[in-house]
């Protein structure tokens, strides 16, 4: 079943791309494997999938150690700085949701013990939820100068979780994401590559690549939601 979601996603996804004018290339679709068994990610591995997305610092590690391969790992959750250490020097390819300085400068402290750089988005809360993680994009900047002060981080783009149900309002949450990263990229920091836009999920992921999205993340529409009483994953 998992495989045959995912293959409609990536239907959807270049449906979208090709709307849009852009190239499937483009866009990296990230399956959110979060909660979700080892074996549906094997699953898709069957079928080349590589990219999977998790928010939990124990699951992603235990993941990570157990399905040996080249699957590029993203962390998409709100990550603390006491559990820095587990992700840096990991194989993960990208930590999207570094959402205040104390948390960059602790990931470049790790970086240096391990001699390692570490590819990072910045986490902005484009709709000002307090629920959520991320600074307000009046704070972007700020946050983005002290970062690219740390010769550790490699930093990629940005990343935002937009409020669930509502498309349009969100496709205007998004225009603002665009405009904010490619303001951003105009000050053409030293170390900058300010490219991705991670945006976008089950709901609204569409609309995301229409408005730049270069990351999507979608979980539901490919591993489904849990049964009632259906306990969480772990490992």
């Amino acid at each position: 079943m998992v495989q045959e979601n995912y293959r409609e996603i990536e239907r959807r996804v270049a449906a979208a791309c090709e709307r849009a004018g852009r190239s499937r290339d483009e866009v990296t679709l990230v399956a959110v494997s979060k909660t979700k068994p080892e074996e549906r990610i094997r699953e898709l591995m069957e079928i080349g999938v590589r990219d999977f997305g998790e928010n939990k610092v124990q699951d992603l590690c235990r993941k990570m150690e157990d399905i040996p391969g080249d699957n590029r790992w993203h962390f998409i959750g709100g990550l603390q700085r006491n559990k820095v250490k587990y992700l840096v020097g990991s194989p993960v390819a990208l930590i999207h949701s570094v959402d205040s300085v104390k948390l960059a400068e602790a990931i470049q402290r790790e970086a240096e013990k391990k001699s390692v750089t570490v590819p990072v988005l910045l986490e902005i809360n484009i709709a000002g939820e307090e629920s959520k993680g991320g600074v307000r994009p009046e704070e972007a900047k700020e946050l983005l100068c002290q970062a690219a002060a740390l010769d550790r981080l490699r930093i990629r783009g940005l990343m935002t979780i937009a409020p669930p149900g509502v498309e349009e309002a969100n496709r205007n949450y998004f225009r603002q994401m665009r405009a904010l990263r490619d303001e951003l990229a105009a000050l053409s920091l030293p170390g900058v590559e300010m490219k991705e836009l991670s945006m976008g999920m089950t709901d609204d992921f569409e609309t995301a690549i229409a408005e730049g999205a270069t990351i999507v993340r979608v979980g539901t529409a490919i591993f489904g939601t849990r049964a009632p009483g259906e306990p969480e994953w772990k490992a």
